[in-house]
């Protein structure tokens, strides 16, 4: 009787499960603090992302706001329109063909002779080396005839136009040296666009017409990583197959 020990009193059977749900309260609570961090994290990651994004597109406007404006203001007194809101530019009457011809006349002849220099000039400024992409030439036609005949012919006047800048027996635009000749075969692209956009006259839509092309951000970030430049024969003299 004396050797029997006195049972223990029994504790309370939830008594032994308190340790764990205060673990596992702790627990969620710090997976709650944890995913609240990374949610204030992404969002402040991409509202930087944004404001990046915006100050650059406004910095690349005012580039190219610059840029045309800068050459609007050099080409004014040479009869030629430079439209900033379309990057345009056009040669106004001097810009015309005759009916079924390609060729420019003296007017339009003078006209690219004052035009190509400046172009080159805003393509090697600060900003143009930043953002100036490209320069197609655009040659419209009025809707005489079919649709096929209308964008050879468009094509033809946009050609002769290339071809008046870099084959000297054309003897239109003179002066360049190789390495603005080089610069014109990188930035001049010709093409035809049928009748496209025409104008209220069939004179007035049968025009030569350039649009800058510029780089947006992402196309700045990819073609300085990956484009290479094409490098043609120096020593072929350049010539012009249109007859």
């Amino acid at each position: 009787m004396f050797g029997m020990r006195a049972a223990a009193p029994q504790r309370p059977k939830t008594e032994g499960e308190k340790p764990f749900w205060i673990s596992y309260a702790d627990l969620m609570t710090a997976l709650m603090i944890l995913f609240l961090i990374v949610m204030v994290a992404s969002l402040a990651m991409m509202t930087k992302r944004i404001a990046d994004a915006e100050q650059g597109e406004k910095a690349r406007a005012a580039d190219i706001s610059k840029l045309c404006n800068q050459l609007k203001i050099r080409a004014r007194n040479l009869d030629i329109v430079v439209d900033c809101r379309e990057n345009r530019i056009n040669f106004g009457e001097a810009g015309r063909f005759g009916y079924n011809d390609y060729k420019l006349g003296p007017a339009g002849q003078q006209a690219l002779r004052n035009v190509v220099p400046l172009v080159i000039e805003a393509a090697n400024s600060e900003e143009g080396r930043k953002w100036f992409k490209q320069v197609l030439i655009e040659g419209f036609t009025d809707t005489d005839g079919s649709y096929l005949y209308n964008l050879h012919l468009s094509l033809q006047r946009s050609e002769w136009v290339m071809c008046a800048i870099l084959d000297d027996r054309y003897s239109v635009v003179t002066g360049l040296d190789q390495d603005q000749k080089r610069q014109v075969r990188d930035l001049f692209l010709a093409g035809g666009v049928s009748f496209n956009n025409a104008k209220d006259s069939k004179e007035a839509s049968r025009r030569v017409e350039l649009r800058m092309q510029f780089y947006g951000l992402k196309d700045r970030t990819n073609a300085t990583a990956t484009t290479r430049p094409i490098v043609f024969d120096g020593t072929a003299p350049e010539k012009c197959l249109l007859q």
